[in-house]
């Protein structure tokens, strides 16, 4: 009785030690934890649960997410991110552009061209000097997860669809002006005279806009002399813009106009062209969001 005590006493002894040695097995994370604990996708988890996103990606899946990194969020133009945050249709527009359904492993994708997204349009996969994803590159591959597999890449994907829209919007008069890359004397001191807010406003604004070779032309010291002068320079500028918007055929049935300085500008319609006082339109109806820029090739004196 003794000696089968003693083997009992054994057994649970050996039992025991063994429970206590082991370690347990370590649970396989989702891709929301995964995401979390990685600790270079705080961006990323903040999208996806300002969109209303994480439960879905906490689902069983599976799922394949390319993760733009911190990095690549911060690299967005300014006020990209801010925009998408307070559009929760828009975010969630561009967070499901980052997500396959479906587990798509790296040795998958070298044999896939573009794959559907749950946003609903096709990013496209290029193997040719390691792999990107549209013109993100996959900087991490292959990071399992309890329900798919996470790539990392190093930009934002924006669905084609969105980028077509930013696209179309027009841009105002300043935006226009510095987009021309001929105007560059002319953006310079709108800034300096502190009348970029005014034409970067609702308007509409008509402006004449001389060109870079028509500040040149003036006499030697005049440009600087008013770029010294804020007020005098202001008027200048103000008198080569008329309020409300008037294109080339409105202004071809006009003898004068006042202008936003005050004074009148003078319209002639020659065989040439059109004149603005003794400068001559050599382009006309550059539309932009807030008014139409017609371009002279001489500054106007009031």
């Amino acid at each position: 009785m003794v000696k089968i005590l003693v083997a009992l006493l054994l057994a649970t002894i050996v039992l025991v030690s063994g429970c206590t040695t082991s370690e347990p097995e370590e649970e396989e994370m989702d891709i929301v934890d995964t995401a979390v604990s990685a600790g270079s996708f705080t961006t990323l988890v903040q999208a996806v649960q300002a969109a209303g996103l994480e439960d879905t990606l906490r689902g069983e899946g599976p799922f394949t997410v390319f993760a733009p990194t911190d990095e690549a969020f911060a690299a967005l133009p300014e006020g990209t991110l801010d925009a998408l945050l307070a559009d929760e249709e828009a975010l969630a527009a561009v967070l499901t552009y980052h997500v396959v359904a479906g587990e798509v492993m790296a040795a998958d994708v070298a044999g896939l061209e573009s794959a559907e997204t749950v946003q609903g349009e096709s990013v496209t996969f290029d193997t040719m000097d390691g792999v990107k994803v549209n013109d993100a590159n996959v900087v991490q591959a292959d990071i399992e997860t309890s329900n798919g597999v996470i790539h990392v890449i190093d930009k934002v994907l924006l669905p084609p669809s969105m980028m077509e829209e930013e696209a179309e919007e027009e841009m105002d008069i300043v935006d226009t002006a510095i987009d021309a890359g001929s105007f560059t004397t002319l953006v310079q001191a709108v800034q300096a005279a502190g009348l970029e807010e005014t034409l970067r406003s609702e308007g509409p604004f008509t402006v004449f806009a001389p060109t870079d070779e028509a500040f040149a032309a003036l006499p030697e010291g005049t440009l600087d002399a008013l770029l010294a002068d804020e007020e005098a320079l202001a008027g200048v500028l103000t008198y080569h813009v008329v309020a409300g918007e008037y294109m080339a055929a409105d202004v071809v049935t006009m003898d004068s106009a006042e202008t936003v300085q005050g004074s009148e500008i003078t319209f002639t319609v020659t065989d040439d062209g059109v004149m603005v006082n003794d400068a001559t339109v050599v382009i006309t109806d550059i539309e932009a969001s807030n008014g139409v820029i017609h371009v002279i090739d001489a500054v106007l004196i009031p």
